[in-house]
């Protein structure tokens, strides 16, 4: 970003842009980074030490019915859902080798996700055939797309790790919640940061940015937008913040 021009920016991201999103806000937080915003919401459990009120709060009130369906989903995710995930993490370069040598089984390794992962999208052949196309030729090949999860769950600051849960941004962070893609409580997501925005959605699923792109970018405006929490965190021209050097000179692109 500091390249490109861009000294102050917000940033969002969801599956692996979430963690991203997350580790720039960490890092560049308040400096260069000013907010930051996913549609996936990673947040621990309370306990009486680290969220006593909160702990205590849930003991005796009752999860709502949201809560109780994205518990059971993050159940049933744990226990029937996360064979891809302990392959790419632990034996990335077997799995690599696999999708690169057979594009039918590159095809199910992805499409499985693409239908399970979505709330009821009706994914079409040509999108489900260019998502799996943008793995296959690439120069890096399916193999880079499984060694992210060993690099980075090797590493001794990885999501979940006691020096990542210590270490919360502290900029302002904005949720999106689509029902099947969440797996926490409403209520857990405020500990993962300073939240000044959220929304949960009715519909819609993993990859939201491709099944609900209309509801996604409105949370945004709503966020950074006028009359949003932040509006005015990153500096613009009578009320607009640029987006491309072009549009800076020409005073900026309005959310």
């Amino acid at each position: 970003m500091l390249a490109l021009g861009y000294n102050e920016y917000v940033t969002q991201g969801g599956d692996w842009g979430a963690i991203i999103t997350r580790k720039i806000a960490q890092i560049y937080g308040g400096k260069n980074s000013k907010a930051w915003h996913t549609n996936v919401a990673l947040a621990e459990p309370p306990t009486l030490t680290s969220q006593p009120l909160l702990y205590l709060r849930q003991l005796f009130r009752p999860y709502t019915a949201a809560d109780t369906a994205a518990l059971e989903r993050s159940l049933r995710f744990e226990t029937e859902g996360m064979g891809y995930f302990l392959g790419q993490s632990t034996q990335p370069q077997t799995v690599g080798y696999s999708l690169a040598d057979s594009p039918v089984g590159l095809l199910a390794w992805i499409y499985e996700k693409l239908v399970t992962w979505t709330d009821s999208y009706p994914w079409e052949d040509d999108e489900v055939l260019t998502w799996v196309s943008i793995y296959y030729f690439s120069r890096a090949g399916p193999t880079a797309a499984a060694r992210i999860y060993y690099e980075v769950f090797h590493s001794p600051d990885a999501f979940g790790s006691p020096s990542a849960l210590k270490n919360k941004p502290t900029i302002p962070m904005g949720v999106s919640v689509f029902p099947e893609d969440s797996f926490v409580p409403k209520s857990w997501i405020s500990t993962s940061g300073n939240l000044v925005y959220l929304n949960q959605h009715t519909s819609g699923g993993h990859f939201a940015a491709h099944e609900k792109p209309e509801l996604l970018v409105e949370d945004l405006r709503k966020m950074l937008g006028r009359k949003g929490p932040v509006y005015g965190i990153v500096p613009g021209e009578n009320g607009y913040v640029p987006r491309t050097r072009r549009d800076k000179r020409k005073g900026g692109a309005k959310l």
